[in-house]
């Protein structure tokens, strides 16, 4: 008796998973979209990214049925979330309060990189060779700085600008108040993402699979092995956050000493990652999904569906909102 009821128990527990799987797992939640508007022809039809030479870590020019802008890069001034859609050359505003468009900015050649520092917006123009700074309030041109070859990773130290140059596989230093050149070093293969974190800059060699701990004087203090084609980095108090594309984890480092906390599963091509005082955001670019993670276990919270192809993640105070690189828009969720 007491097995046949422990039976039909567990049959009526597996019937209730059957049509309720929200019960035992997590269903994907969705996000509002918003457009930026028409754009050229580009990228391609899946919404992945194809990378200069053909591998699939970064936005390219693959041609394709798919109107698109190519929007990699996403970052936050205050009032505006800023959007560089590469293959149109130029960066969009949106509002943060409403969701409005609010002009849409000429810059450089392929736009992949932004960054709000120093009361600029920051654009790393990756076949200009430069990085631009913008008034927030005007769009305006405020400034233009020559690079290495291929800018296309920001970082903010408190006073100057870093910047990855990809193919140069070095990182320039600018002054954040005008913008000179304080000096060029040598990192790994393809640096891409950039962060400032414990008084260090971190930096994601995306073709070596490690990530370089620099000082603010540009000195090698380590270098430390995470998964395959590192993307972004984020700080989040004293540890690292790192994305691996094609490994679909994020490894934590403690920022200290480069030693490893966790690696985790994140999803396909693990890209953009923010921190937002309380959870981990991670853009997964093959899979459309913007998942929140626990910083303290590792462990992914919830799960949402973006545009195709997302790339960047941002925190606006409030929301999160993420560039959808097949889509040509950004899609926005409540962080908490």
């Amino acid at each position: 008796m007491n097995l046949n009821r422990r039976v039909f128990s567990l049959a009526l527990l597996l019937a209730i998973a059957a049509i309720t799987p929200g019960v035992l797992k997590a269903q994907t939640q969705p996000m509002t979209e918003v457009s930026l508007g028409g754009a050229k022809t580009a990228g391609t039809a899946d919404g992945t990214a194809v990378l200069d030479g053909g591998t699939v870590v970064d936005a390219g020019a693959a041609p394709a049925a798919v109107p698109t802008g190519g929007p990699e890069a996403v970052t936050f001034d205050g009032t505006y979330v800023w959007v560089a859609s590469q293959f149109n050359d130029s960066v969009t505003r949106v509002r943060v309060s409403d969701g409005a468009v609010a002009g849409t900015f000429a810059v450089g050649k392929r736009p992949v990189a932004l960054l709000y520092a120093a009361g600029y917006v920051w654009v790393a123009n990756l076949l200009s060779d430069n990085v631009m700074r913008l008034t927030p309030s005007t769009g305006a041109v405020a400034g233009t700085f020559a690079t290495g070859d291929g800018p296309g990773g920001l970082a903010f130290d408190g006073t100057n600008i870093w910047v990855a140059n990809r193919d140069a596989n070095t990182v320039t230093k600018l002054r954040g108040s005008t913008g000179a050149n304080l000096g060029t070093f040598a990192v790994g293969k393809r640096p891409m993402g950039l962060a400032f974190v414990a008084n260090s800059i971190f930096v994601a060699n995306n073709f070596s699979n490690n990530v370089m701990q620099l000082s603010t004087a540009g000195a090698v203090l380590g270098t430390y092995p995470v998964g395959k084609a590192p993307f972004g980095v984020a700080g989040q108090g004293e540890n690292v956050w790192v994305t691996n594309y094609f490994s679909k984890t994020v490894t934590k480092l403690r920022a200290s000493d480069g030693v490893n906390l966790g690696t985790f599963d994140t999803g396909d091509g693990a890209a953009g990652v923010v921190f937002d005082g309380t959870n981990v955001w991670v853009a997964n670019n093959g899979d459309d999904t913007l998942v929140k993670i626990s910083p303290a276990t590792g462990s992914i919270v919830a799960t949402y569906a973006t545009g195709r192809g997302p790339f960047a993640v941002v925190f606006d105070g409030a929301k999160v909102w993420v560039s959808n690189f097949a889509n040509n828009s950004v899609s926005t969720t409540a962080a908490n």
